[in-house]
């Protein structure tokens, strides 16, 4: 059953946040997922409007903590530290 992160971004070191970017590229790349959206326009229909929004689709939950815990992510997230505030989580899809 398909599996979601999705990851509410507010970045504070744009510079810095570009190097995540670039990682977490390279991680999604390695692991072959599907992004669905990353960073595009957001209408608060209800609550407050995130600054960033970004949801990548999984084959399955334990896909998406595989990923989350892989190298590749882990080098990914130490860039990010620094450079953003994150909510992220993993809902399982229907």
């Amino acid at each position: 059953m398909a599996a979601y992160i999705i990851a509410n971004v507010d970045v504070t070191d744009p510079e810095q946040y570009n190097v995540y970017k670039q990682l977490s590229t390279h991680a999604m790349t390695t692991h072959n997922v599907k992004l669905l959206a990353r960073g595009g326009e957001t209408l608060a229909l209800e609550g407050n409007t995130p600054t960033r929004t970004v949801i990548i689709e999984f084959e399955t939950m334990e896909a998406a903590e595989a990923f989350y815990n892989s190298p590749e992510y882990l080098a990914a997230r130490q860039a990010r530290e620094s450079a953003a505030h994150m909510t992220m989580y993993v809902v399982q899809g229907v």
